[in-house]
């Protein structure tokens, strides 16, 4: 099949760590994906065993019936089936026998109906078995050898989709243009196979088109977006009710597709799936339009409110798990036990439940949003809750009141909100959905409470905040107190800096220091376990002075825990040539830097590089680099954070070499 004829795979890849999904639930997304103009469902849980940990052994009698009616369905709904196995955590590539039961795997399930299929790669180690290393010169050729293997063995399949070990520019060494294993795939792997990526980072907050043109370039072929923006996997206290948002339409003619692998609560995907369809269908009205201008585009505000609205629909039919009692599809098969009812006028009224509004839903949405941002109310809830902590001078006053009573009332609309979902018809998404909710009715219901007494209020002694609290009062078990104990803990705060736990200082490197430095640089030799000549090594070592107040140091209570050495002109330290001169001028100074592993604090070491650039800045230098060994990818990705220096494209450089300059 040409290139062509391929169509865009916009749809559901079901890959998340946890329960997999049953097989009535996937037939629901099927009937939900034709609804909504979606075409493809990946097949990939973690946690099915022949999928990923015994992909070797054959399926079952009983489990090929149950794969066939699946791939039935999805066919009866015009959704592509793709089938993956994940062999990644155990193969031997160059054991002709493993080529052998993965085409025996893949027969079998071609022998189902099924005529897409994939094989993924990622989450895997990357160090190589002896006899792989004897057969191969990198884990890139590998993997390509046996995937291109299996293509050819399936007769070209109508989709065959491939997931690199390296899957996002966050894993690239030392960038995705310069990557030795993303190169070698996109040179070596068959064009007829498609390449899964998930943008920037595993969970990428932005996906834009400079980004994918950059990797496409790569690759030799536009990718097929692996979409983790609502995956909740990695964290049991999170869920994503937010829109598919922050990928441009424009992306759409640059991308072989889109698939979206979302929350492990299939119920709770609704939200994720639809304004994913939203997305597609205005993208592709753009690609057809041929750039025409269109007077709207996809507006994620709005896409939300039609699925929050097509979801209210949902939580109204009366459904109940398998096997649950006590639910009725029609509340008059027979007479309620209230029906009739006549009471006293000093009774207690009948509970009634009130019926759930869209306004909750789009509060719920709120409250549970994207990984990266809260929504609206849950941000105007956080900003209350910081100033009404903040202003002790001003409790008691008016205006504190009328402040606290505004968030006592937006926590009342959460236990509102609550309520509702609790008397939902329809049972099976309140119980993917009730440990949520029921954690942040607790968690705004503690944070009333805490105002209150900051307003000189007594609340119920089940909240009252004692040394002595109850349970709920301190959240997250283990875990919760690891992650208190972390200096990186609340710095995605949106409304305060992380308390300082350390304090650093800056100051000039003196004869005392060189003892610690030298530690600190052979610890760094010790980790990467290269030998390169770098310029920047004599400085450290003192063979070469520093130029002018470019020796800096920085310390915590334990002592030096990092330097920062420059040189104006690098060239008087090179013994030979070892770099272009095309590259010395733009790049004239070099400084060698390095931060120990115990320093947490990204904004430290900017200040120190930023102290270093100016004291270069001054000297004249229009210009500095910097060298790293390849696998000190500690130190990489700690520059790479601070988006100081780029990583410098170098005629002739080392593989083992890596080189990141900036201009001043």
């Amino acid at each position: 099949m040409s290139k062509k004829c391929k169509m865009f795979l916009s749809g559901v890849v079901e890959g998340f760590y946890g329960r997999p999904w049953t097989m009535s639930q996937r037939k629901e997304l099927f009937t939900r994906e034709q609804r909504w103009g979606l075409n493809a469902y990946l097949y990939a849980p973690k946690d099915d065993y022949k999928h990923r940990m015994y992909w070797r052994d054959l399926y079952s009698l009983e489990e090929a019936e149950q794969l066939m009616t699946l791939i039935s369905a999805a066919r009866e709904r015009s959704v592509e089936f793709i089938y993956a196995i994940s062999p990644g955590l155990d193969i031997t590539f160059s054991n002709p026998k493993e080529l052998t039961a993965l085409k025996r795997k893949l027969s079998q399930v071609c022998g189902f109906g099924c005529r897409s299929f994939a094989l993924l790669f990622d989450d895997i180690e990357t160090e190589m078995c002896p006899a792989d290393k004897e057969a191969f010169s990198s884990f890139a050729e590998a993997q390509v050898s046996v995937t291109n293997e299996l293509f050819l063995h399936l007769e070209e399949p109508h989709t065959f989709l491939f997931c690199p070990t390296d899957y996002c520019a966050a894993f690239c060494t030392p960038s995705v243009p310069l990557s030795a294993y993303l190169n070698t795939v996109g040179e070596k792997l068959n064009a007829g196979i498609d390449i899964l990526w998930t943008g920037p980072k595993v969970v990428s907050q932005d996906i834009s088109v400079a980004s994918i043109e950059e990797v496409s370039a790569v690759l030799r072929r536009p990718p097929v977006i692996w979409d983790n923006i609502h995956a909740n996997d990695y964290d049991p206290q999170r869920l994503f009710l937010g829109p598919f948002k922050n990928r441009p339409t424009e992306l759409i003619p640059k991308l072989r597709g889109v698939l979206t692998n979302p929350n492990c609560e299939f119920e709770l995907n609704f939200v994720a799936i639809h304004t994913l369809a939203s997305w597609c269908s205005y993208g592709q009205k753009d690609v057809s339009m041929d750039g025409d201008d269109q007077g709207s585009d996809y507006n994620p505000h709005e896409a939300l409110r039609l699925a929050l609205s097509d979801w209210l629909v949902e939580f109204g039919r009366a459904d109940q798990p398998d096997g649950a009692g006590g639910g009725r599809s029609k509340r008059d098969e027979e007479p309620m036990q209230t029906d009739g009812y006549d009471g006293y006028a000093k009774d207690n009224p009948l509970y009634t439940a009130e019926p759930l509004t869209l306004d909750d839903l789009t509060l719920l949405s709120e409250l549970f949003y994207l990984p990266y941002e809260h929504g609206a109310t849950a941000v105007l809830m956080l900003q209350e809750l910081h100033c009404l902590r903040r202003e002790d001078s001003e409790r008691g006053k008016e205006e504190w009141r009328q402040r606290a009573g505004k968030f006592d009332d937006m926590c009342a609309a959460v236990v509102q909100m609550f309520n509702r979902l609790s008397n939902v018809p329809n049972r099976i998404i309140l119980y993917d959905l009730y440990n949520y909710i029921c954690d942040i009715k607790s968690g705004v219901t503690m944070a009333k409470a805490y105002v209150k007494t900051l307003g000189g209020q007594t609340p119920h002694p089940a909240l009252a905040l004692t040394n002595d609290p109850e349970p709920w009062g301190f959240r997250g078990g283990l875990s919760g107190e690891f992650q208190r104990m972390l200096p990186s803990h609340g710095i995605r705060d949106l409304f305060r800096s992380p308390p300082a736990t350390r304090v650093y200082t800056i100051r000039p490197c003196t004869p005392k220091d060189q003892p610690e430095v030298l530690k600190i640089f052979k610890e760094m030799q010790i980790e990467t376990q290269q030998k390169v000549e770098l310029v920047g090594d004599r400085l450290v070592e003192g063979h070469v002075t520093p130029s002018q107040n470019c020796s800096l140091i920085l310390d915590d209570a334990a002592g030096v825990c990092g330097y920062a050495f420059a040189l104006s002109d690098a060239k008087t330290a090179m013994t030979k040539a070892q770099y272009p001169e095309t590259m010395l001028q733009d790049f004239p100074s070099v400084m060698a830097i390095q931060i120990h592993s115990r320093v947490p604090d990204h904004s430290t070491a900017e200040r120190l590089i930023e102290q270093m650039l100016s004291a270069l800045r001054d000297s004249g230098s229009k210009g500095v680099f910097s060298e790293f060994r390849s696998n000190d990818r500690r130190m990489y990705d700690f520059l790479k954070t601070l988006d100081v220096f780029q990583v410098l494209k170098v005629d002739g450089l080392p593989t083992n070499l890596v080189i990141m300059g900036t201009k001043l």
